[in-house]
């Protein structure tokens, strides 16, 4: 589908998409029969040729995308899926909210549709090609609401965005100056003193807070009743309006001089109190998602890529920035992408990025990250990764996929809020005729029902969860710590179990060649060395690169090497020179039926896994031909991650594919209690899977390949940032620097996190169960009721708020 046909969406009731894993035309056979037994779908194509299915939809009960993407899978092929996502405009409600997403799912070709009230935010998960950025548009807008693609536009434009705010704060500024006579006549009066304002003024100074200035709440209010749903703007609209009403018939009723019981300061006060509300609400929430905002502020526009044959500098826009072009970076810039330096040395801020607080020193040959602060040095740096594959915009992309997530408990929120407006309605009413039945008259009545309509707050419960969410996720990852999904977050805060992988994660992941032994007479360290070197250039394994670096400082060039081989755990294998070369562990050897070396050979192994090292044994045409022992020094801040994890009740555990003497060596110099040797990937994740039978909650921190089973298997995964994309793709958080020490962060932000959504649900549950019965019985004004439902929701967003102050604490080093 081209990109117009892409703009264009659907036309009429057609719905087409990809079919993945059809190979033959019983496959496409199978798929139409799996889709035409769903209901509301008149007419089934499904090509071959083309790995595509057509299909019509009844105009009556036209089937979901979903259940058409779940009939494909469960007839065993593939549906392919693609994210979008909008800014949402004039929502004030968790029902506001719910209503967005009701119109949403209706749209063909939506699988599911989530909208977050705090982020002003809609993510929907398509069927490729179905769901124009139009149709979304329209669809919010016919609910009542306003849509801003972010598909092609990553963020609202500044400009409109402050002309937005400075307009609602000049209409706020307006509702002041007409009410605070009507509140100042009803102060002193309170006070005794006989000061009225002529009846007409007060008409003249609530009218247009009433219909000009709190025109925004009619608008809300007719959306909402049009698309058969009620909110916020339905209750304030109905209180208010009464309370001006009853006012204005008060004043003309016959033989009262106008000088009949007026409620007009209610009204303005309350659509003014309101009004201030929704403005501090609006910067709480933006506080509260400042971390996206600062993480997109650091991505610089414009480069100097480097002409390397001329030496002359053109400045250029990032995003026309190739792989392998040179950039160059003058002192205190912004480093425009991920690169490596080929030139330059200087100190590098990655604060904003990695949490890293100390400035680190980079120069030729180390890897640095886009939107990092250059220090005092001029840098040359070779770019190698551009656009989505850069650091910050995984980090943002990160961010945002956790932001924009539902805990479980807001569902049942979502059907709360649902419910509520006309639940208080309800109770409004009821109100009304039971003062009315107890003969306290109709001006009574009224009052009473306009407090209840007024102090009732669904905002404050949709606002709870998703605030405490942005909040808590977006200091997470200003200390490195990047929370993907909430359901990571949901569970580790009750982790009591961390499993640790050894090398790379509590080891500097950087081992150097300290000892080579050689067993065949006919050989020395040198040939030994690059021939174990030859083989283990095409692995990626540390301890493999280790070796290839030895080579390299004694200037031994790795040779060509035939039918490589590699053994997950166990070594690597290949013919160099014409000799077959094995290396790896005592089984990989035996399993080639390679006779293992003597008992004093063996001591000497033993002798040197006890200091810690790594030892790999090397065999050649079958016979054993020596060892290579590798150091792999301990991470400073890993006795500390273990002793805060210890400090908070959580027991650690390392696992290791090393030796047992070596893991032991680690072990006990890190202070763990538990460790396992000699463990193989695949029994890490029985390991796991063991821990949890037992009743156990487990994290599982490693940063490898082999590590991604475990990481899956965890109720936690944590990958360490230095480590590979599969382990960071398959862990729900990521440590954005390799410290284990942010283990026990990551922890403490999910109880962090937890407890404001508890707080604020319980706050907001309490606020309406409290106040509405208080204002039903007369006990609550409506001004008071209009102030205490405008803090409401101000009082939830400002305490998840408080998340942003926090930081990593050490509670072992504290000990």
């Amino acid at each position: 589908m081209t990109a117009s046909d892409r703009q264009q969406g659907l036309q009429g009731r057609d719905l087409n998409f990809e079919v993945g894993g059809m190979t033959c035309a019983s496959c496409a056979g199978r798929v139409e029969k799996a889709l035409k037994k769903l209901d509301g779908i008149e007419e089934v194509d499904v090509n071959l040729a083309m790995n595509s299915a057509h299909i019509r939809l009844a105009e009556d009960t036209p089937a979901h995308a979903n259940d058409v993407a779940a009939a494909v899978r469960k007839a065993g092929y593939d549906v392919a899926e693609e994210k979008l996502a909008f800014d949402i405009d004039g929502m004030t409600c968790a029902s506001c909210s719910g209503r967005v997403e009701k119109a949403l799912l209706k749209l063909p070709g939506v699988v599911s549709a989530t909208v977050n009230l705090a982020m002003e935010r809609a993510d929907l998960v398509v069927l490729p090609g179905t769901v124009s950025d139009r149709q979304v548009v329209q669809a919010v807008e016919k609910a009542g609401y306003h849509a801003v693609s972010r598909n092609t536009k990553q963020s609202r434009d500044d400009a409109e965005n402050n002309r937005r705010k400075d307009y609602a704060v000049w209409w706020l500024v307006a509702s002041i100056i007409l009410t605070t006579p009507l509140v100042a006549q009803m102060i002193w009066m309170s006070f005794g003193v006989d000061l009225h304002i002529p009846a007409w003024v007060e008409l003249a100074l609530a009218t247009p807070v009433q219909f000009v200035i709190g025109s925004r709440f009619y608008r809300g209010a007719w959306s909402a009743l049009r698309n058969r749903a009620a909110n916020m703007d339905v209750l304030v609209s109905l209180g208010t309006t009464a309370a001006y009403f009853l006012s204005l018939y008060n004043m003309f009723q016959p033989g009262s001089n106008g000088e009949g019981h007026l409620y007009f300061e209610a009204s303005a006060v309350i659509i003014t109190l309101i009004l201030g509300g929704k403005i501090m609400e609006e910067r709480a929430k933006r506080g509260a998602s400042a971390a996206i905002r600062e993480l997109m502020a650091l991505r610089p526009r414009k480069a100097r890529r480097l002409n390397t044959e001329t030496g002359e500098e053109t400045e250029v826009s990032v995003d026309d920035l190739q792989i392998n072009d040179i950039v160059r970076v003058r002192p205190g810039e912004k480093l425009p992408i991920d690169g490596v330096v080929t030139s330059g040395e200087s100190e590098i801020d990655e604060s904003l990025i990695t949490g890293e607080t100390r400035p680190v020193l980079r120069k030729a040959g180390d890897d640095v990250v886009g939107g990092a602060v250059n220090g005092t040095g001029r840098l040359e740096i070779r770019v190698n990764a551009v656009g989505e594959d850069t650091t910050l915009s995984r980090i943002i992309r990160l961010v945002e996929q956790a932001q924009t997530g539902k805990a479980p408990v807001q569902q049942m929120v979502d059907k709360v809020a649902a419910i509520f407006v006309p639940i208080i309605i309800v109770v409004a009413l009821v109100t009304l005729g039971g003062w009315l039945v107890a003969g306290y008259g109709l001006e009574a009545a009224i009052v009473a029902a306009v407090s209840v309509l007024v102090i009732a707050c669904p905002c404050a419960l949709g606002l709870a969860t998703p605030t405490a969410l942005v909040a808590g996720t977006g200091a997470a990852a200003r200390s490195g710590i990047l929370i993907r999904n909430f359901e990571a977050l949901e569970q580790a805060h009750n982790v009591d179990a961390v499993i640790f992988d050894k090398t790379g994660t509590l080891t500097e992941g950087v081992p150097t060649v300290t000892d080579i032994a050689v067993a065949l007479p006919d050989q020395d360290e040198k040939e030994l060395l690059r021939l174990v070197a030859s083989v283990q250039a095409a692995s990626e394994h540390p301890l493999a690169q280790a070796v290839v670096r030895a080579a390299g400082d004694r200037g031994l060039k790795p040779a060509h090497v035939d039918d490589f081989k590699s053994t997950t755990g166990a070594g690597v294998s290949g013919t160099v020179d014409g000799h077959t070369i094995l290396i790896g562990t005592e089984d990989l050897l035996q399993g080639q039926n390679v006779a293992l070396p003597d008992a004093e050979v063996t001591d000497k192994i033993r002798q040197v896994e006890q200091t810690g090292c790594t030892v790999v044994l090397v065999a050649m045409d079958g016979r054993f031909a020596g060892y290579l022992a590798l150091e792999d020094k301990i991470r400073e801040s890993a006795i500390a991650a273990v002793a805060d994890l210890k400090a908070r009740g959580v027991d650690s555990i390392m696992l290791s594919g090393d030796a047992e003497d070596v893991a032991t060596h680690v072990a006990k110099l890190i202070g763990m209690k538990s460790w396992r040797g000699r463990i193989r990937p695949q029994d890490k994740a029985r390991e796991v899977e063991k821990l949890r039978k037992e009743g156990r909650h487990v994290a599982m921190v490693g940063d490898g390949i082999n590590d991604a089973p475990a990481l899956a298997a965890a109720d936690v995964g944590i990958a360490m940032g230095g480590g590979t994309d599969v382990a960071m793709e398959t862990a729900g958080i990521t440590l954005m620097r390799s410290d284990p020490a942010l283990v026990a962060g990551a922890i403490d932000i999910s109880i962090a996190t937890r407890r404001k959504i508890t707080q604020n649900l319980f706050w907001a549950f309490g606020y309406n169960v409290i106040g509405v019965p208080l204002a039903a019985f007369g006990i609550l004004s409506p001004a008071i009721a209009g102030a205490a439902m405008a803090l409401s929701s101000v009082s939830v967003v400002a305490n998840s708020l408080t998340l942003r102050s926090w930081k990593i604490r050490k509670k072992g080093a504290e000990k």
